[in-house]
């Protein structure tokens, strides 16, 4: 995978996504805080890897894959500049996600926990909203504290 395909994979991800929130919450303006990409097979992992280094360094390591700082791309929610590879899931049919930053994440929290569709996680140093569809080939999140002050990038 080229660097612009994989450019090109992203922003259709974070799109896909932004659609989702749309279609499900009045978040309009909620800009994106990171985008991870489903790798398909193992092989297509490796692919992914490699192009995301050469858009940016590893801010973390993960059990599911790394974490870029990516020089920023502009996405139809704003600019990303933390970008996740997951490795090969045959239980994630998706492509990917994107992470959605609000302003209000409490209220947000108390509006949307137990309406369909939407699931809770919570995590050792954050929490976050994971918003699915079947309609829709990819999954949205709602983090707090969000992977960017997480990180401290």
């Amino acid at each position: 995978m080229t660097v612009g395909e994989l450019t090109s994979l992203v922003k259709d991800i974070v799109a896909e996504a932004h659609k989702l929130s749309l279609a499900h919450t009045s978040e309009v303006d909620a800009p994106v805080n990171y985008a991870c990409v489903f790798s398909r097979n193992p092989t297509e992992y490796e692919e992914l890897v490699r192009a995301a280094r050469e858009l940016g360094s590893v801010a973390e390591e993960t059990k599911m894959g790394p974490v870029f700082l990516i020089s920023p791309i502009d996405t139809d929610a704003g600019r990303l500049q933390l970008l996740k590879i997951r490795r090969y899931d045959p239980n994630r049919l998706e492509r990917g996600d994107a992470d959605f930053t609000l302003s209000h994440y409490d209220k947000f929290k108390k509006e949307h926990i137990g309406v369909s569709g939407f699931r809770l996680i919570r995590r050792e140093r954050m929490e976050m909203l994971e918003l699915s569809d079947p309609s829709f080939n990819v999954l949205a999140y709602y983090s707090y504290p969000t992977l960017s002050e997480v990180l401290g990038v």
